[in-house]
């Protein structure tokens, strides 16, 4: 990612956050930014923020409204919003199931870029991306880092338990274990 870009897209993220704030939408940033805010690699792509499944219609209409380009794609669990060449994901599905409120409350408010965000904990941001791992998406390169970056911050038991009935998680797990990256995670 060239330095252009990832001001543009950090200035989305940023824009993103402030619209949902202003309009009392429950959100938090996930994904590779959520990890980055915690010591992991900056990602190359996009931004990601959760909400509610019931607040899906609610905020579509408050960031359009503070001016946001906001973009319906095919698929029927996000949208989009876009700026210049940059876009950040606003989901309220993920890895096939609803957004829980519960998901954002346990977030923690952390400076993201200046800005003070909900942010998802670490142990959740492990999970929802352990849980998108599927025969379609295994790449493990890109999330030795984040395990690494994390995983003192990581509720490792809660990780496990979230994420057995994925074999491709449980695999992961049993590989961070067998590189010494984390202890105490079971075989399976």
């Amino acid at each position: 990612m060239q330095p252009s870009e990832r001001d543009e897209i950090r200035d989305l993220l940023k824009r993103t956050a402030v619209a949902l704030k202003q309009g009392d939408v429950p959100f938090a940033l996930c994904g590779g930014y959520a990890a980055w805010v915690r010591g992991a690699p900056e990602p190359d792509h996009d931004a990601d923020f959760l909400v509610p499944e019931v607040e899906a219609q609610r905020a579509a209409k408050v960031l359009a409204d503070a001016g946001l380009q906001v973009q319906e794609p095919p698929e029927d669990w996000l949208i989009k919003v876009v700026g210049g060449g940059s876009f950040v994901d606003v989901l309220w599905r993920t890895c096939g199931s609803p957004v829980e409120r519960d998901l954002i409350d346990r977030s923690e408010t952390l400076a993201v870029l200046s800005v003070l965000m909900p942010v998802l904990t670490a142990t959740d941001v492990l999970v929802t991306k352990l849980m998108a791992l599927d025969e379609h998406y295994c790449d493990f390169a890109r999330l030795l880092p984040v395990a690494r970056a994390l995983r003192e911050q990581v509720d490792w038991g809660t990780v496990q338990r979230e994420v057995a009935g994925n074999d491709f998680a449980v695999v992961f797990l049993q590989l961070l274990a067998r590189l010494g990256v984390v202890d105490g995670v079971s075989a399976g």
